[in-house]
């Protein structure tokens, strides 16, 4: 029985809610390998496929027959180059990959901030996956429901049950400054598997970003910084608000990537709360120099 039978068995039995994503499994790293790939060049997709290649291939995450749930940020009503949301190029050689993998379906979705049909259509995400071969679906509110998240802080919110039911979740971030916490990259990018009222959660957002992570556990993330938000996040407007790093980072510890992330703004890890409570949990490191980095330019 595969896990995708196994929660809906058990949902008939009302006792997914405790369980949820926990039981996805990281894929294990290979023997000597990287903790992180580095990737800099001039194009999103080919930094993307190289990253995943460094890592040991998309058949290290995927598997033939797998619902692979890809989850961008799409939360805001703008083009690519404003870097509000996610490259449109990433999401495209994710779904190509997971695809050739032998996924059966792949899925791409957010809960967006801004109206869904003029985020999903202006960042250019919903023609990119669709190109690919992704089905991307707005969020539909029937299926939302209650689950219990088990956090230190948070301990039940209403969840996107696309998420929950997928075999394997690919979180696909974009680095941007944020006016709460200074920035947003992959933990907090699980805002967008959940449903409102998410401010409600700004109150804690820290301890709340952490409890998610941990609750979806991705089997991978790719976090895209090839053009960043560096002021006014996280939705920026204008074309001074970016930076062009040409730069995607990749890694199954997802702690790392926001480390390493938060170094794109001249952050100290340790300096950001999300990151030291993350770390305190055991979910992953902050330490650049305890993580194997490999570094390329494509």
């Amino acid at each position: 029985m595969d896990r995708r039978d196994f929660l809906k068995d058990m949902a008939l039995g009302g006792l997914v809610a405790g369980l949820g994503p926990k039981l996805m499994a990281q894929a294990p790293k290979p023997a000597g390998g990287p903790d992180l790939a580095f990737i800099q060049g001039d194009s999103p997709a080919k930094l993307t496929k190289e990253a995943i290649a460094v890592l040991g291939g998309m058949t290290r995450f995927v598997a033939k027959g797998d619902v692979v749930m890809i989850k961008p940020n799409i939360g805001w009503d703008r083009t690519p180059e404003m870097a509000a949301c996610t490259n449109p190029e990433v999401v495209k050689a994710l779904v190509e990959m997971c695809l050739n993998a032998g996924a059966k379906k792949v899925v791409v979705m957010d809960n967006t901030t801004n109206q869904a049909q003029r985020c999903y259509l202006r960042s250019g995400i919903q023609a990119a996956a669709k190109e690919a071969g992704a089905d991307v679906p707005y969020v539909n509110e029937r299926r939302i429901k209650k689950m219990a998240i088990k956090g230190e802080w948070l301990k039940d919110w209403d969840v996107i049950q696309d998420f929950v039911e997928a075999d394997k979740l690919i979180n696909v971030p974009i680095a941007k400054h944020h006016s709460l916490c200074r920035v947003t990259i992959g933990m907090k990018n699980w805002l967008g598997a959940i449903g409102d009222p998410r401010n409600q959660l700004h109150q804690k957002l820290d301890q709340a970003e952490v409890d998610l992570a941990a609750f979806f556990k991705p089997t991978l993330t790719v976090l895209d910084a090839y053009r960043i938000l560096v002021r006014n996040g996280p939705q920026g407007g204008r074309l001074s608000d970016t930076k062009l790093l040409k730069t995607v980072v990749a890694g199954t510890d997802y702690v790392a990537i926001d480390a390493l992330g938060a170094s794109f703004f001249d952050i100290p890890p340790a300096e950001l709360p999300f990151l030291k409570l993350a770390n305190q949990r055991g979910l992953g490191e902050i330490n650049p120099e305890k993580l194997r980095i490999e570094k390329r330019t494509v």
